[in-house]
């Protein structure tokens, strides 16, 4: 027998390692993070937990690693499962929250919190984000003892979309603070001056920080993509201060070159795509809405702005719902008009615009008494917004013919009701709703209130002027005599005299002469012999041609018209039948090359004659900390 084949063995085994002693995971733990190499700080930091599930130092590194590499959902799981151990993850949380845009969630996880400087901030961010600056302010004001960098960016920023922006330049100089000390800082103090329609000096400034934004990105070794993204807030902002300023032809390309370069800031884009609709107006209504389309989540099945919009400010959003509505209106797209609109009323609960654009909706829809009725609901609902929302319920009204409608609502805002202008419309709209007692009312009213008035620019003496002639207009002369007599005894008005001697003639001849003596002789009328000029039968009438009866009709159907005679000659064909055919169907071509270029130049300049009128009407977007 063979002898058996010896036992090769089996292979030997790899000494058992021990797993790197925690300090040692730290120490690479700390490496990656100094790095900014956050997935790699990830897995070291389960690592870590591997050892010991409960370190409370990995748990932190490894949530503030997620949020760091933009894992959101991630942090928010681990924040989850980590609820038995001793750590307070709150504030993870509540920015975690705040980065999905959970915004009332954000601010509510917060309100148990100490109100230390890093809470603090936080709920100024998510304040800003919900467009509730008035409270934004008031926090970055208790946080400015904080010392805490970039700080006045921020605050400068939510002044101006607080509607303060003229407190802005008060709260610099109070801490000594210049515009130019950041290229942030210079475009939000731009955005202040462009709120105070002071467009010539923000636009110098948007230059500054402009230079001073590329000087400082580039010593920080930006690439250049990433300084284009940083500075696109400041170039759309320059276009639109040119808008504002007049330059239409310039801000219309310094747009086209933004959108064309499709930069990757996506709130500077879509601002940009905004104001170039809103510059260019109903021209190409079709090419607008291709354009808004551009904004739009890619899988929704409305019009819905992209996720990565969340950035924009509230009323940015809102004025691109809002453009996108019109166009749709003046498109005759009722449908989708009314799908937005209705969406409007839950995404902008605080804002008077969805009940305007539902309004117009109504309009569009000729039920215009509809559009009156929500109008009138919304102002009594919220009567401290109810001014723009009366005015334009008043507009429709008219426009409606429902004049006693218009007149009452805009007898309803307070803060212009007695203002001569909007005393005449009141009042020319209750004449024509035949309502000449309450129009008579309406000037009674103002005349009260302004002889009570305390003001420089009192309108008293115009109210009564105006007052006074309606009264004669409906034959008040008594009324009117009245106040014509106040006016000579307060203001000592020639005007007024004039007015009650011819007023006070009608009913009492004696007491106008008396009146009447009262008025200056006018000068070289002291010749003219007054008897004699009575007598004279004054001047000649010159007989004329009597007017043709006929004048009216259209010349054809004139008894004296002759139609032209046609020359037969014209008819006559001379040479081969083919060659007049050709010869006509060249004329014919070239006819209508010459048309087509003639509209084709005529279109661009028409175009661009429209573009040099269009009135600006979008918001500008706001540049926070790049924090």
């Amino acid at each position: 027998m063979p002898p058996k084949p010896k036992d090769k063995g089996k292979p030997s085994t790899s000494p058992w390692q021990p797993p790197p002693a925690i300090e040692d995971l730290f120490s690479t733990l700390n490496k990656h993070i100094q790095r900014s190499d956050y997935e790699q700080a990830v897995k070291v930091a389960d690592q870590v937990l591997g050892v010991a599930p409960a370190d409370e130092d990995a748990l932190r590194c490894k949530v503030v690693a997620l949020i760091k590499a933009d894992r959101i959902e991630d942090a928010l799981s681990t924040i989850q499962s980590a609820q038995t151990v001793a750590v307070d993850f709150t504030f993870f949380k509540a920015y975690c929250l705040y980065r999905q845009n959970k915004l009332d969630e954000a601010l509510e996880s917060l309100k148990d919190q100490e109100r230390n400087s890093e809470i603090m901030l936080l709920e100024s961010q998510i304040l800003f984000r919900l467009g509730k600056m008035g409270a934004c302010v008031d926090v970055y004001q208790k946080l400015q003892k904080s010392k805490i960098d970039s700080l006045e960016i921020n605050l400068v920023a939510a002044l101006v979309l607080g509607g303060r922006a003229s407190e802005v330049q008060g709260i610099m100089d109070a801490n000594r603070i210049k515009a130019s000390s950041s290229f942030e800082l210079a475009y939000n103090t731009a955005c202040s001056l462009i709120e105070r329609n002071k467009c010539t000096e923000a636009e110098q400034l948007l230059l500054t920080a402009r230079r001073i934004g590329q000087e400082t990105l580039m010593d920080e070794n930006l690439a250049e993509d990433d300084i284009e993204i940083e500075l696109a807030p400041i170039a759309v902002q320059l276009a639109y201060v040119q808008q504002l300023l007049g330059r239409a032809q310039e801000a219309m390309e310094a747009y086209t070159d933004i959108i064309n370069r499709n930069p990757a800031d996506e709130s500077s884009f879509a601002v940009a795509i905004n104001n170039f609709v809103a510059l260019k107006g109903t021209r190409d209504v079709s090419d607008n809405l291709r354009k808004l389309d551009r904004l739009k989540e890619k899988d929704a099945q409305g019009f819905q702005l992209a996720r990565g919009l969340e950035k924009l400010s509230t009323k940015q959003r809102e004025t691109i719902y809002a453009n996108r509505v019109l166009l749709l209106l003046h498109a005759n797209k009722m449908d989708q008009a009314r799908e937005i609109v209705a969406a409007l009323t839950d995404m902008f609960a605080d804002s008077v615009v969805p009940v305007l654009l539902q309004s117009a909706v109504l309009v569009r829809e000729n039920k215009a008494s509809r559009a009156e009725e929500i109008l009138g609901q919304f102002a009594e609902k919220f009567p401290d917004k109810s001014k723009v929302v009366l005015l334009a319920r008043a507009q429709i009204a008219a426009a409606a013919g429902h004049p006693q409608i218009a007149a009452d609502s805009l007898a309803k805002i307070p803060d212009i009701q007695h203002m001569p202008a909007t005393v005449a419309t009141i009042m020319a709209l209750k004449e024509r709703a035949g309502d000449i007692d309450g129009a008579s009312a309406i000037l009674d009213s103002a005349i009260k209130w302004w002889s009570n008035a305390m003001t420089e620019d009192n309108k008293l003496n115009v109210i009564m002027q105006e007052a006074a002639s309606f009264k004669i207009r409906h034959g008040r002369e008594e009324d009117a005599a009245h106040l014509y007599e106040q006016l000579v005894k307060s203001h000592g008005s020639i005007e007024a005299l004039a007015g009650l001697v011819s007023t006070v003639a009608r009913v009492n001849v004696d007491k106008a002469e008396a009146y009447e003596k009262q008025l200056k002789p006018l000068p070289g009328l002291k010749g003219i012999d007054i008897d004699s000029l009575e007598k004279t039968s004054g001047a000649k009438h010159v007989e004329g041609p009597p007017p043709d009866p006929e004048r009216w009709l259209p010349k054809r159907e004139r008894s004296s018209y002759r139609p032209k005679r046609k020359d037969k000659r014209a008819a006559q064909v001379r040479g081969s039948q083919g060659a007049v055919v050709k010869e006509k169907h060249e004329a014919g071509a070239s006819a209508a090359n010459s048309s087509s270029s003639n509209s084709k130049s005529s279109q661009a300049t028409t175009s661009k004659a429209a573009a040099e009128q269009s009135k600006p009407s979008s918001k500008s977007s706001r540049k926070k900390s790049r924090n």
